[in-house]
């Protein structure tokens, strides 16, 4: 990934001043009763708003909204974020009912230099998702120039985030270039040695994150209820532990290949368990090897987290996707926690560089209180595990064509 960025040109490059910028950005933002409830992903875009449009840009940002499935519907508007938007940045953001048609080109038309609008959400069009070269096209009518600053969509070969970039001038935003950048320190030319911590449910949802890391990363630490799986691969019960018997032998094969590889992978010593799945359920710490029958594995285990501590105190780079426990109900969160903050303390004495991605990630370092200390955080969850699996991202290949 790394040489993609020596192929991509960034928007300090564009001559802007006068043109029609279509900005791509992800504001699919969380909302409740029409009022966005976070507002991470616009304070993430509100620099490079504010850039092109003091360079006299006319920016024209182009994003979705949750997944009308290609139709107007009325409870999907981007209204209310254009609202907010405009909110954050301290300045108008012109709210345009469409995003292609003559209802698009009055707004654009009646820009001047320096202003900013938002089209209507991209997925009211079928030709969206489906990277419809008409559609594509009606977009980029808009236009003179396409910025792509939303690598959490890139791994989706849609016509915003991939066909734009054939037909107009392309650039990379900066959070687009932040987080290749971020990702290509991390996986692709590290510092070594590298840890890699992934937790989560299943195991089948990232088989092939798993194998891609063995043969990049000297360490993989396993959490979660993916580690019961590895657990009962070992012959140790899981008792009534979240746990998926039928992809044992994938757990194995991968152990084989971290061994192959020179991979240490690090699963659970010991486990705290609880009678059933519910907030401050009885609980109590066993080793990992003695799990009781009508027990259920919630969180790693204080020796766990100690052995994982000391391991990073030996990395120079830490990968995180996926929480050690369930830490979205009290008091199954000390592991992920405790970690989080070991993680953060050696980030910020200049010892590890740590980049975090994906939703419970990013939910489970918020409330960790780290977020600000790790070296990055992706907001991107889709596209974060594909780069993780190494796979080619077409929203990103793209720029790296222009």
């Amino acid at each position: 990934m790394s040489d993609l960025l020596s192929r991509m040109r960034g928007i300090e490059d564009a001559d802007v001043a006068g043109k029609r910028v279509l900005m791509r950005a992800d504001l699919n933002v969380p909302m409740k009763d029409g009022n966005v409830t976070d507002t991470t992903r616009l304070d993430r875009v509100v620099p490079a708003i504010r850039s092109l449009s003091e360079r006299g840009a006319k920016v024209i940002i182009l994003t979705h909204f949750g997944r009308p499935g290609g139709k107007k519907v009325p409870e999907m508007t981007l209204e209310p974020v254009a609202a907010k938007l405009a909110q954050q940045l301290g300045k108008p953001v012109r709210f345009i009912a469409d995003c292609i048609g003559p209802v698009a080109e009055a707004g654009i038309a009646a820009l001047k230099d320096g202003d900013i609008a938002m089209l209507e959400n991209l997925r009211f069009y079928a030709g969206e998702t489906g990277n419809d070269p008409e559609f594509t096209a009606q977009l980029a009518k808009n236009g003179d120039i396409y910025v792509s600053d939303a690598f959490s969509t890139s791994h989706r070969a849609h016509a915003s985030t991939e066909g734009l970039a054939h037909l107009l001038p392309a650039y990379a935003g900066p959070l687009m270039m932040a987080e290749i950048t971020a990702l290509a320190t991390a996986l692709d030319n590290p510092k070594r040695p590298v840890a890699a911590i992934v937790g989560g449910a299943k195991v089948s949802s990232k088989i092939t994150v798993l194998v891609n890391l063995t043969k990049k990363v000297d360490v993989l630490i396993i959490g979660g209820g993916m580690a019961n799986t590895f657990m009962y691969a070992k012959g140790q019960a899981v008792g009534k532990s979240l746990c998926e018997p039928d992809y044992a032998d994938t757990a194995k094969e991968i152990m084989a290949t971290a061994k192959a590889e020179g991979c240490r992978i690090m699963i659970p010593e010991d486990v705290v368990v609880a009678d059933e799945f519910k907030p401050n359920a009885k609980n109590a710490v066993y080793a990992a090897d003695n799990v009781p029958e009508d027990g259920m594995i919630l969180d790693a285990g204080p020796v766990s987290v100690e052995t994982v501590e000391a391991e990073l105190e030996n990395c120079k780079t830490l990968i995180w996707n996926g929480p050690l426990g369930a830490f979205e109900m009290e008091p199954f969160g000390a592991a992920t926690f405790a970690v989080a903050k070991k993680a953060a303390e050696l980030t910020r004495a200049g010892k590890l560089i740590t980049v975090g991605g994906g939703g419970d990630t990013v939910a489970a370092l918020n409330i960790a209180g780290v977020s600000e200390d790790f070296t990055y955080i992706s907001t991107a969850g889709g596209a974060f595990l594909e780069w993780m699996e190494g796979k080619e991202l077409p929203g990103v290949m793209a720029l790296a064509q222009g």
